[in-house]
């Protein structure tokens, strides 16, 4: 519940609508969330994976939105790999669910049924939920459920799982 009020507060939610709408350039309300969740990753996380959805939301991903998102993921401290893994969970061009899984495609089947576990576990709404997040944030965790069972089905099947 700490965490929770701390971080829902509001100050923080008008610096994340700030952000969100674009107010004042991005860049320094990016840098200061950033700081101010350093010890909070998932919620990091979080903010990410719903400006994804925002954008991801008219079923077009605009090249500005492309590069907004990568500069922001940087500023979160998301090495490259790790935003084409958000990424995949939300924009479908790519449609390699060993991307959207995280995971090589020669991993063997004990590994990435592991794997598929560790990101439902990590995603689930059920955890977000718990943690306190806004409702908004619940329904992004249930898209990226999807998306990433969806991965795990299409591997399965392929492999005969």
């Amino acid at each position: 519940a700490f965490v929770r009020d701390r971080l829902w507060d509001a100050d923080t939610r008008t610096l994340l609508r700030r952000f969100r709408d674009g107010q004042a350039g991005f860049e320094a309300y990016a840098l200061q969330i950033a700081r101010m969740l350093d010890d909070e990753p998932d919620v990091k996380r979080d903010v990410l994976d719903s400006l994804f959805a925002i954008a991801a939301a008219d079923g077009i991903f605009h090249g500005n939105e492309e590069v907004y998102l990568k500069d922001v993921a940087r500023s979160f401290g998301y090495s490259d790999a790790g935003y084409r893994r958000v990424r995949a969970l939300f924009v479908r061009d790519d449609d390699d669910p060993y991307t959207i899984l995280g995971v090589a495609h020669d991993t063997g089947d004990d590994a990435l049924k592991q794997r598929h576990r560790e990101l439902v576990r990590e995603h689930h709404p059920d955890r977000m939920i718990a943690r306190g997040v806004p409702p908004e944030f619940v329904v992004v965790a249930d898209r990226k459920l999807a998306a990433i069972n969806a991965a795990f089905d299409r591997i399965a099947k392929e492999r005969g799982l």
